[in-house]
């Protein structure tokens, strides 16, 4: 299990150690599997500084895709309406 360090922005730091954000869509630029743990480092983009404070989280599944958005979207589309992130739950 690795132990991989990546910066992350005041606003979704405070979300994600509240609870209230459980998932994160990163560029798959670096290695990470399911079970590492993935430390959030708090950034200040406006002053370009780290704020000193860091969290941990296990990674409980990894997916990773190696598409192509625009194979399916159009580049304007994306630029205008952004995607979405969602996490399901079977209804079951």
């Amino acid at each position: 299990m690795a132990v991989v360090r990546k910066k992350c922005w005041l606003e979704w730091f405070e979300k994600f150690c509240s609870g209230e954000r459980t998932f994160e869509l990163r560029l798959a630029d670096f290695d990470l599997k399911t079970d590492d743990t993935l430390i959030l480092e708090e950034y200040n983009p406006e002053t370009k500084q780290y704020t000193g404070r860091s969290a941990a989280f296990k990674c409980k599944k990894v997916e990773h895709s190696a598409r192509d958005p625009l194979q399916f979207y159009k580049v304007e589309d994306v630029r205008k309406c952004g995607f979405w992130i969602i996490e399901l739950e079977n209804q079951k």
